[in-house]
């Protein structure tokens, strides 16, 4: 049984903590979020920085989870990014991180789940390169150690005009990753057809259950990936696989319809959501000291296929002001993990609060 570990951080923790804080950054989130909600910035600043001190608030989240309007009850149901980067480093091995981290040898150790083909560029290999590229028309690559969407392209078989050259700037690159383009559900590609629109699902396998702690439903605006630096957006989903209101992305924008196909985002409902609650059961069990994980999962015409999965599962959540709901999800998070007698029953305080 793991030892409890304090609620708050020691004073050791706090001044260190200070002299790292980005006071521009703070300000400028700060400001974002007064203007929001109708409050001074120097109050915001202030109740900003004792969340990140005492509470184990990252300063995006915030902003983001709309907190400046939040009572502190409400505040204490949320997810935080410093808290669920605390859980992982205690529920998810070091020795078996790597496997997730780096995407080759994530596909090696997933291949059965990934449901599509994906090659290895190497010195050599341009013919290789060649073949698979032509066979399936549209190829993605990615950089191994790539994170947040960032090292990931998007490239046709018919606009290349020299293979040797373009398999040795791939390597130049660090674009090593080669990947078929996943072909998604016809109720996903409605929204966005030129992105892959993934859902996000955060898991806690507690060695003998897998616990679905949150769920939430991404949506790419054409790019190669729907990630936030790609202009996507996300929303959160239900037990049903609903979403619970509209879009929002990091930049506090809220998106009542899909941009580009107009769809309301609120009328979303997950296709196949038994076959991906079942998918994530399977796949939390093929690396079972890595317990907590976000699952990006795709849904396929044929069922849910695996994008990737994150040791660090970072954290989506619920804004109230797109949705009207005033509460978090870190309620579900303790239950899973407290049941196991596997962890405090109280969150530790943040290493870190995301400056």
């Amino acid at each position: 049984m793991t030892t409890p570990q304090p609620l708050t951080p020691g004073l050791s923790f706090l001044w260190e903590r200070a002299r790292r804080v980005n006071v521009a950054a703070l300000v400028g989130r700060a400001r974002q979020a007064a203007a929001r909600h109708g409050r001074s910035t120097p109050a915001v600043v202030i109740d900003m920085l004792w969340q990140a001190g005492f509470r184990g608030v990252g300063f995006q989240d915030y902003v983001d989870y709309d907190f400046a309007m939040l009572t502190s009850a409400e505040r204490s149901t949320y997810m935080t990014s410093p808290v669920s980067h605390r859980l992982a480093l205690q529920f998810d091995d070091p020795a078996y991180r790597h496997l997730f981290h780096d995407k080759i040898a994530f596909n090696r150790t997933f291949d059965e789940h990934l449901q599509r083909d994906w090659m290895v560029v190497a010195p050599g290999n341009a013919t290789e390169l060649r073949r698979f590229a032509e066979r399936h028309g549209t190829i993605v690559t990615k950089e191994p150690l790539g994170r947040a969407g960032l090292g990931v392209h998007r490239y046709h078989a018919s606009e290349v005009t020299d293979w040797s050259r373009f398999h040795r700037g791939l390597l130049d690159r660090g674009e090593t990753l080669v990947e078929e383009v996943i072909r998604q559900h016809d109720d996903l590609a409605a929204l966005c057809a030129g992105t892959v629109n993934t859902t996000r699902v955060t898991t806690y396998f507690d060695g003998e259950r897998t616990h679905v702690l949150a769920m939430a439903q991404k949506f790419g605006r054409g790019a190669v990936s729907d990630q936030n630096a790609f202009g996507g957006f996300y929303a959160m989903l239900d037990e049903s696989g609903r979403a619970t209101g509209d879009g929002y992305d990091s930049n506090d924008r809220v998106y009542e319809a899909h941009p580009d196909s107009g769809i309301r985002i609120a009328d979303f409902r997950l296709p196949m959501l038994d076959e991906v609650v079942a998918f994530v059961d399977r796949l939390a069990r093929v690396v079972p000291q890595v317990r907590y994980v976000g699952w990006d999962i795709a849904v396929s015409p044929t069922g849910p296929v695996l994008v990737e999965g994150n040791w660090a599962a970072g954290v989506y959540e619920n804004k109230p002001s797109a949705t009207g709901i005033r509460t978090g999800h870190k309620p579900r998070y303790l239950a899973a993990i407290a049941a196991t007698d596997a962890a405090p029953r109280t969150v530790p305080a943040a290493e870190t609060a995301a400056a």
